[in-house]
């Protein structure tokens, strides 16, 4: 169930535009409010660096992203990831920070390393953070 987006008050919640830092790399996502949500990473184009998803509000500050993109290899698609993400906006509402867990897989479904890591991968996935401000129109 999706809940309503809109809030009143100085902004409108997490839908906008965002430009977001993670520890390995930073990139531009837009929530949007039908509760999909699209990102563009500073990754190499042929390695894959748009990816999507949903997301809905577990309250006034909290919002939940469940996020897919495809991997590709020599720039032939070699499989897909999945991070879910939780994300608590700041009270001005300008700027928020996250906890991710990604999991990689094979084009079997298989759960595989990360892309450049060692194996095997780890038990629930790679633990990641981030950090994010809005940009405003």
């Amino acid at each position: 169930m999706i809940l309503n987006h809109r809030h009143s008050g100085p902004h409108e919640g997490i839908v906008g535009t965002w430009l977001v830092t993670y520890p390995n790399g930073q990139a531009y996502i837009q929530w949007h409010s039908d509760g999909t949500e699209w990102e563009n990473i500073n990754y190499p184009v042929l390695g894959g660096n748009i990816c999507m998803g949903s997301w809905e509000a577990l309250d006034r500050w909290h919002f939940f992203r469940n996020h897919f993109g495809w991997i590709y290899t020599d720039g032939v698609v070699s499989g897909y990831f999945n991070e879910t993400e939780t994300d608590t906006l700041s009270n001005d509402g300008n700027s928020y920070t996250g906890y991710n867990v990604t999991i990689f897989y094979d084009m079997h479904g298989n759960e595989v390393p990360a892309p450049r890591a060692p194996s095997p991968a780890p038990a629930g996935g790679y633990p990641g953070t981030s950090s994010a401000t809005r940009i405003v129109p």
